[in-house]
């Protein structure tokens, strides 16, 4: 029987991927389970296994392709044995074989450039391929659109149409530069991140935290705590803690807006920036509401290794209803983080630095983090963005009001 090998869910947001590379080829015998091909998105590297063992018999989408959630990458012959060496073309019909070799994409299309090039009534053989093998990709047809644009025909009161994004002057490499073609994952994140500046109303207000007794509580237990639970003690569970002891006071933080709806939520997943080789990937800790600050810390402990050895999944990454930038670990003192979307708003940590501050009437000196919350103007006023911050800003200062849930 043959089966079909399609793209899973990819995670909160993604619709779809790149495929990075085949480790498979056609005609070689899978394991079930066994991973056949790589997909990349702008979050996570993916492997995709084989579902039940049997023959690859066909590779749909190749390397370099964009392919959408529930495409078609290839075909599985289900228990198929693997062809020892690959079929000779038949002498005897020189014309099908040249036709073939006139038309190599006719039959090589990937979904998703299949459709562009059908919805645009396009040549496939007419369009430059630059993917492996000959392959049309759908940066190729895009290209070909833009630069095949055709004016259309003048009529009256003709409604003036948008402008289109002013075209990059040309510009001459000088000495000791070097020009490297923008990846498309990273082409992806920029549009992603431009979208979200785009569609939110976003704006980001600061507050300031003292870290002190924080600092002080895990000095006098981090050595018991990573005894007993296998864990570092650092100051990303108390920051959930108090993130969600905010939004259950203010449930517009933790909403999304869904056409003209608001979407509130009763539950708490927080999303954790973790840094990886390939850059920032946001994990997500499920139902955070009931877990203990020991159970948050080793769930984030464990998706940095994952993160590390890029085995996050796209179930690790879905799913959240806010998320929490700890940019002081590079050494940030201060920034405005860009919205999730479709999450509503986003913590940003940064580093903590003695500073001179006032107590009462006296000025001493201690271990300061300046917080930013970016957030959605268009669902969260001010007065719940300021209050919000607050309440974060007071459960950390005093830690015992997280304990005692006040």
């Amino acid at each position: 029987m043959s089966i079909e090998i399609k793209v899973p869910v990819l995670g909160e947001s993604v619709v779809e991927a790149t495929v990075a590379k085949w480790m498979k080829n056609a005609g070689d015998a899978v394991s079930a389970d066994e991973p056949i091909v790589v997909l990349e998105t702008d979050k996570v590297s993916l492997e995709v296994p084989a579902p039940h063992a049997g023959v690859l018999t066909d590779i749909i989408a190749q390397e370099g392709d964009t392919v959408e959630v529930d495409a078609v990458l290839a075909l599985l012959q289900e228990g198929g044995v693997a062809a020892p060496t690959a079929k000779p073309a038949a002498a005897s019909k020189p014309e099908a074989n040249t036709q073939q070799a006139q038309k190599p994409q006719a039959h090589t299309l990937s979904p998703a450039v299949r459709r562009l090039v059908e919805e645009n009534n396009l040549d496939a053989n007419a369009i430059s391929a630059s993917g492996k093998d000959g392959r049309l990709t759908k940066g190729d047809v895009l290209e070909f659109l833009e630069k095949n644009q055709s004016t259309p025909p003048a009529v009256s009161n003709p409604v003036p149409a948008p402008k289109a994004p002013a075209p990059v002057a040309p510009r001459a490499d000088k000495p000791r530069e070097e020009r490297v073609p923008m990846s498309r994952l990273r082409r992806v994140i920029a549009q992603r991140l431009k979208e979200a500046q785009n569609t939110a109303a976003m704006l980001t207000t600061f507050n300031e935290v003292d870290m002190t007794a924080v600092m002080a509580l895990r000095s006098e237990y981090k050595d018991s705590f990573e005894k007993n639970h296998n864990a570092r003690l650092g100051f990303m569970g108390f920051f959930v803690k108090a993130c969600i002891a905010g939004l259950q006071d203010f449930p517009a933080v933790n909403a999304e807006i869904h056409g003209d709806d608001i979407i509130y939520k009763d539950y708490y997943n927080i999303g954790v920036a973790v840094g990886t080789p390939q850059g920032l990937v946001v994990p997500v800790v499920k139902e955070a509401q009931d877990l203990s600050i020991a159970e948050i810390e080793t769930t984030v402990a464990s998706y940095g290794l994952k993160a590390r050895d890029g085995g996050l999944g796209p179930s690790d990454m879905t799913g959240g209803t806010f998320t929490i930038s700890n940019g002081g670990v590079y050494g940030s003192l201060m920034s405005t983080p860009i919205l999730n979307t479709p999450q509503s708003a986003i913590l940003g940590m940064h580093k903590i630095q003695k500073r001179p501050v006032a107590v009462g009437d006296e000025v001493v000196v201690r271990p300061m983090m300046y917080l930013a919350l970016s957030y959605d103007h268009r669902i969260i006023d001010g007065r719940e963005a300021v209050s919000f911050l607050v309440r974060v800003k007071e459960s950390i200062e005093d830690p015992r009001r997280l304990l005692l849930d006040i």
